[in-house]
């Protein structure tokens, strides 16, 4: 192949990919238009310290505490199978 229709084809492929790139590069800026998440000046938005803090009554804490032991047990279990 002479070296002038190889660069001949390099400068059609550059061609057609900026095309491409320019398409899609209009595609994405049109179609994302918005921002993601919580809009600006939105009044559903939590203030520091003013987030309200949720509590554990003592028979929920036991009965997680509770499980965990049965959890580890189990595991103790399997491990002394192995």
């Amino acid at each position: 192949m002479d070296i002038k229709k190889i660069l001949a084809e390099i400068d059609g492929e550059i061609a057609r990919l900026q095309q491409v790139r320019a398409a899609l590069s209009g595609i994405g800026e049109s179609t994302t238009g918005k921002k993601r998440g919580r809009p600006k000046g939105s009044t559903n938005a939590v203030k520091p310290g003013k987030r309200k803090k949720r509590n554990l009554s003592p028979e929920g804490r036991k009965r997680i505490a509770d499980a965990m032991k049965r959890r580890w047990a189990e595991r103790r279990k399997e491990q002394a199978r192995k």
